[in-house]
């Protein structure tokens, strides 16, 4: 899927040149601007305000998953120091205590992962469709007639208005 989007996006930018460079009269009527996609996520404030909401959502459960670290290395340093004291029993009850926790850490583990990533994912989609609104908002505000972001192999900085997203982003963060 990724590998069409490219394609697409090189076949456009191609056909595009090439009409540019037959058609010079049109070309000088259009506007054309470029954003650092990438600059604009990990730089804009709403991204900032994501990740503070995401450690705040799942720090009760990082901890919890580091209260059972640590009850599982108590639990083997005390088998550790008084399995030859032990008796059998004991030892053994402990051994699969030990190796019930060990498991249960796994699952909660892979759990912890599997919420934080769905929820991390839906933050950047959040964020993603904001920035194209921003985009666009742009985009109509100053009359461009293409923007290019993604597959964009050079853009001069006449045409990058990616600061200009990241002002507008930063506006709407203290409208909020």
């Amino acid at each position: 899927m990724k590998k069409k989007l490219v394609l697409y996006t090189l076949f456009g930018s191609f056909m595009l040149g090439i009409w540019l460079a037959t058609n010079p009269a049109t070309a000088a009527e259009i506007k054309i601007g470029y954003v650092n996609a990438i600059k604009v996520i990990e730089q804009a404030p709403q991204a900032e305000s994501a990740l503070k909401k995401l450690q705040s959502e799942f720090e009760p459960r990082d901890k919890k998953l580091v209260d059972m670290q640590n009850t599982i290395k108590q639990t083997e340093d005390d088998l550790k120091k008084n399995a030859l004291v032990m008796p059998e029993s004991d030892r053994s009850a402990k051994e699969r205590a030990l190796l019930v926790l060990k498991r249960d850490l796994k699952r909660a583990t892979q759990e912890f992962r599997e919420d934080y990533n769905m929820r991390r994912n839906e933050e950047l989609a959040a964020l993603q469709r904001l920035v194209k609104k921003v985009i666009i908002d742009i985009a109509k505000q100053e009359n461009y007639d293409l923007i290019v972001h993604e597959g964009t192999i050079y853009a001069s900085s006449t045409i990058d208005i990616t600061d200009k997203v990241l002002k507008k982003l930063s506006q709407e963060s203290a409208n909020q």
